[in-house]
Formats: C-alpha cells, sequence, structure tokens
C-alpha cells in the first residue's frame, strides 16, 4: 500500500531550531543558536554541520558527528574561533547547539543547522534561524497593550456586575411575588363563623317546626 512507504519518511529524522526563527542581538555579545535533531529509528555516527549564508558570503561554520545515543557530539571542523558548540546527547535531549561570541554587525545573516543519519539512508534535514545584529534592542512599549487590557477588564467587571445585579432584582422579586401568594392564600381560607359576618355559620337558622 502506498500510505506504508509514507510513514518512515514521516517519522524519520526531523531537525528543530525552535519557534523563533527571527532572533535579535546586540553587536558585542553573544547569542546562543540552538538546534535539536530526534529520529524514531535511532541513529549512528550522525554527521551534523552549522552553515552561514548571506548576500555575499557562504561559510561551514561547525561540523561533526555524533556515534551514538550514548555519546556527545564531537566537532570535526571549525572555521571561526568565536564559536563554542553547546551540545549534548544527555537525556535524550540531541542537542547540537552552538554559541556565537562577540558578534559583530556581519555576523547578520542566516544560519542552519545540517543533520545527516547514516542509519537511515543518509537522510538528511535542516532548520534555519536568521540573525539580525543591531546596536541595541528597541524597547517594547507596552502602554497600548496595558490600557487595552484594562478596557477589556472593565468590560469584563461591568458584565459580571450587571449579572449579579440583575440575579438579585430577580431573587428579589421572586420572594416578593412568594410572599404575596401567602398572604392570599392565607386570607382566603380565614374561618368567618366567630364573626358573626354574611355567609357565616353564626347567621344560619335552625328549621322551622311544622
Amino acid at each position: 500500500m502506498p500510505g506504508l512507504f509514507l510513514l518512515p519518511v514521516t517519522l524519520s529524522l526531523e531537525v528543530s531550531v525552535g519557534k523563533a526563527t527571527d532572533i535579535y542581538a546586540v553587536n558585542g555579545t553573544e547569542i546562543l543558536l540552538p538546534c535539536t535533531f530526534s529520529s524514531c529509528f535511532g541513529f549512528e555516527d550522525l554527521h551534523f554541520r552549522w552553515t552561514y549564508n548571506s548576500s555575499d558570503a557562504f561559510r561551514v561554520l561547525i561540523e561533526g558527528t555524533v556515534k551514538n545515543e550514548k555519546s556527545d557530539p564531537k566537532v570535526t571542523l571549525k572555521d571561526d574561533d568565536r564559536i563554542t558548540l553547546v551540545g549534548s546527547t544527555k537525556e535524550k535531549m540531541n542537542n547540537i547547539s552552538i554559541v556565537l561570541r562577540d558578534l559583530e554587525f556581519s555576523d547578520t545573516g542566516k544560519y542552519t543547522c545540517h543533520v545527516k543519519n547514516p542509519k537511515e539512508n543518509n537522510l538528511q534535514h535542516h532548520a534555519t534561524i536568521f540573525l539580525q545584529v543591531v546596536d541595541r534592542l528597541e524597547e517594547v512599549d507596552n502602554t497600548v497593550t496595558l490600557i487595552i487590557l484594562a478596557v477589556v477588564g472593565g468590560v469584563i467587571g461591568l458584565l459580571i456586575l450587571i449579572l449579579l445585579i440583575k440575579k438579585l432584582i430577580i431573587f428579589i422579586l421572586k420572594k416578593t411575588r412568594e410572599k404575596k401568594k401567602e398572604c392570599l392564600v392565607s386570607s382566603s381560607g380565614n374561618d368567618n363563623t366567630e364573626n358573626g359576618l354574611p355567609g357565616s355559620k353564626a347567621e344560619e337558622k335552625p328549621p322551622s317546626k311544622v
């Protein structure tokens, strides 16, 4: 069946650089470029590399291998001394992240994490991060957000107050109606025998003798 041939591809080698694929860093600082991999078939002598790509340059920054699940990644080639591999396979993290120190504006560009797994017939996968080196990070103005949250919170609070008042009014009206009903029942059931009122037993005359 065709679906059986697609299954290994769907569940095989995967590479991830996290949710944030566009990151910013200040000139002169350092930045962590994350990368992890996974494979439901396991791996042996897995090969990885990081590449840098910009409008006018392409470089292989670092290369290495991971022998198996019990071995930490080993670097076989490094193009820049500012780069440090911080990867580990402990606790099945399969981490091959790198740290880039002493950032320069020229470091702006695409950083791609490539992985090749010989155990899966040299299947390859990759993921890319775009790094923008800036003079300073812009502060996000949350004033508008706070105003919106305050307005929304006020509206919700007002709605809750209205609902509570409505329930209170309904409760009071219900109790008032019940009280009126009790009064009506009580007044209609009074015994007028001793009051001598019209229609009472006190006015009933004994039948005349013939």
